[in-house]
């Protein structure tokens, strides 16, 4: 049978590349069709270095073709990742700081806070150098996950300079509003003002040689958000999210503020949080209480990395009440659990840095996105 170029075009205007809205041939990914015979030979360009999406739109084309063309053709695909020139913003890092990891949740009680913490001692324990910069000014819990709740940090001078020294547990660097303010005191600041407070805790600090900054930002997508990534190159983003539809739905608007082109930070992934609860006496059992891979399946319908999921389980809300994060627990499930985790996170991170060109502070003007400006 000799194939014919309109046919398998036509075929492949009925398959989306995930986290695209148009077909492959409308969007411009396929760029060249060739046929010889029983042959077909399609070239593909894609905008994302993700290997689970170029194996996906592999296996779409040579399936649609298979079924709406010839069962009998041969298909080779070829794929080109080019990243469009928008997305690789340029900047200069921080000296001393190699990758800022944000990690952000669309919705507060999802356990974002526990799960940085969680990173933050295991990316310790793999011999990482860590900070954590506890972002959430209106409800920072660091102190308290850390055991550190009493202390302050001090003043050391660098370089002629009086800087703060960042309050170190467990080999992890950091800093929260929570050592500033008494436990019973609640943050009344507006947003200039817990700005300014963040880019004290970021340049006014010792923070010394890191491999990671953890930033742990407050639920949702607001005042602090933007201020971290006007102050900050951030390499990355992970979103912690719940399985069921509500906290889903904020975290799939949290990612895509980092993806908009005004904010245009790479999403290294979803960490779905609370996935399913077994009892201790019966380990075989997984009971799905908030739903089953929610955060999974959204993370395959956004074309983002899934980084892992962490079960129910009491010790963990124990650990982070008493200040020792549950992954320090040798031998456990839940250091087993974080260890994938984080081992994911720092494989997209690299896979990021080889990718893609480093990421600068955003910039926004006065009247950037103020639609009641008169012109």
């Amino acid at each position: 049978m000799k194939l014919d170029k309109k046919d398998i075009l036509k075929a492949l205007e009925t398959i989306t590349i995930a986290g695209e809205g148009k077909n492959m041939v409308e969007s411009g990914a396929v760029a060249n069709v060739v046929t010889f015979g029983d042959e077909v030979m399609v070239d593909l360009v894609l905008n994302t270095p993700a290997m689970h999406i170029k194996k996906r739109a592999e296996d779409d084309i040579k399936k649609t073709i298979h079924d709406l063309v010839s069962a009998d053709a041969k298909i080779k695909v070829n794929i080109k990742v080019e990243v469009p020139e928008k997305n690789e913003i340029k900047g200069k890092a921080i000296p001393g700081i190699k990758n800022i990891i944000a990690v952000a949740s669309g919705k507060g009680g999802v356990g974002k806070s526990t799960v940085t913490a969680n990173l933050a001692v295991t990316l310790s324990k793999m011999g990482f150098a860590v900070g954590v910069l506890d972002a959430d000014i209106y409800g920072p819990s660091m102190p308290i996950m850390f055991d550190v709740e009493s202390e302050k940090p001090i003043s050391v001078e660098v370089d002629g300079k009086s800087k703060m020294k960042p309050v170190e547990s467990y080999g992890v660097k950091m800093l929260s509003i929570g050592f500033f303010t008494s436990p019973s005191q609640a943050v009344i600041w507006r947003g200039p003002m817990a700005s300014k407070a963040l880019n004290q805790m970021i340049f006014d600090a010792n923070w010394g040689e890191l491999d990671f900054m953890l930033i742990d930002l407050p639920p949702g997508t607001g005042d602090i958000h933007l201020s971290i990534m006007q102050s900050l190159p951030v390499t990355g983003a992970v979103v912690v999210s719940t399985p069921q539809a509500v906290a889903l739905a904020d975290a799939k608007k949290g990612i895509s503020m980092f993806l908009s082109e005004a904010i245009n930070v790479p999403v290294l992934g979803i960490i779905e949080n609370m996935a399913y609860f077994t009892p201790e006496e019966l380990p075989d059992n997984k009971y799905y209480i908030f739903g089953k891979e929610g955060a999974k399946d959204l993370a395959e319908d956004l074309g983002v990395t899934f980084l892992g999921e962490v079960p129910i389980v009491q010790s963990i809300r124990e650990a982070g009440d008493y200040g020792r994060p549950a992954a320090l627990q040798a031998g456990s499930i839940i250091e087993n659990v974080f260890e994938e985790i984080t081992r994911n996170v720092v494989s997209e991170v690299i896979n990021r840095n080889e990718n893609l060109e480093p990421t600068e502070a955003i910039k926004i003007t006065t009247m950037a996105g103020c639609s009641a400006v008169k012109k």
